[in-house]
């Protein structure tokens, strides 16, 4: 009878199409999850994989025996699982990817209070600008925003991504504020370069009757971060556009100021992002539910609304 870890590394070795990036996911080495393919291929009389140095593809018989376990796998890790630990209670490694500054302003401070509801996890927490291949990477959830689906991942909306224009008190000290967006141009401005497309990203902000208008500024600085147009923006360096949730607090304490405050941009949703499976593993479905459950509560989606002025 074939072991789990034979099964595994066949498994995340198709879906990955690499024995090194299904050795980066399961923690072990790449000779480790090849030598276990190999086993079970001498083991079963059969070859599973066409290898060569640049790609690693399915045999026939490679693809037959994948689609004949489908979903056991899964299935049979998470019954594991479930009586490894008392009861069932959420356990293990949980890897998961964020956008830096949403992530540690708002996911990051819910860690407390997550893990003394659920103790035996442990979090494994990414913070990067990237969209990530959470199947090929192994990663149980991402949050952000602008995601494309892949194939075989879900996403649950958590707020909307609603963009505003801000300063600093000491930047607008002795100027008018701006009525509109269009009269946002006679300020000097701190706007970011998309680090996908290579372009700095320029806005069209809206009200809540549905009128649209374009908002541009002096392009005085460029940034690749929101971060870093943020702590910009708190130095005086000019008008900054930023996401609600990275710039609310400093709102509310006073060190930044919404200009145009009847006035938004919408740049799509911020959503969790996790692949779909039978079973989903305790540890990752716990996470999901815990940060929706946050979120309603605390009517986060309504306070990052750009729509409330």
């Amino acid at each position: 009878m074939e072991t789990l870890a034979n099964l595994e590394c066949f498994v995340r070795s198709a879906e990955t199409g690499s024995f090194s990036a299904t050795a980066r996911q399961l923690a072990l080495t790449p000779a480790a999850v090849s030598r276990n393919v190999a086993m079970l291929e001498r083991n079963m009389g059969v070859r599973l994989f066409h290898r060569s140095t640049r790609k690693l593809t399915l045999t026939e018989a490679g693809e037959h025996f994948l689609a004949s376990i489908g979903s056991n796998l899964d299935a049979l890790q998470n019954a594991i699982s479930a009586v490894a630990t008392d009861q069932g209670e959420p356990a293990g490694l949980l890897k998961v990817s964020m956008a830096p500054t949403f992530g540690i302003s708002q996911v990051l401070p819910l860690l407390p209070e997550f893990l003394a509801r659920y103790p035996r996890i442990r979090p494994e927490w990414h913070f990067e600008n990237r969209q990530v291949d959470l199947i090929a990477e192994g990663f149980d959830v991402a949050i952000g925003g602008g995601f494309e689906l892949a194939q075989g991942v879900i996403s649950r909306p958590l707020s909307p991504a609603h963009v505003i224009a801000v300063a600093s008190p000491e930047f607008m000290r002795g100027k008018t504020p701006p009525s509109d967006p269009q009269a946002l141009e006679s300020f000097e401005g701190i706007v970011m370069r998309s680090g996908r497309t290579g372009r700095v990203r320029h806005w069209s902000m809206r009200n809540k009757e549905g009128l649209e208008m374009a908002a541009r500024v002096r392009d005085s600085l460029i940034v690749n971060d929101p971060a870093a147009a943020r702590e910009a923006a708190l130095l005086g360096l000019g008008v900054g556009f930023l996401a609600i949730p990275d710039v609310l607090s400093w709102i509310e304490r006073g060190d930044l100021v919404r200009l145009v405050p009847d006035w938004y941009a919408d740049a799509g949703t911020i959503s969790m992002y996790f692949a779909t499976r039978t079973l989903m593993p305790a540890k990752t479905r716990a996470f999901i539910d815990f940060v929706s459950e946050v979120f309603e509560q605390r009517q986060l989606a309504r306070q990052f609304s750009g729509s409330n002025g």
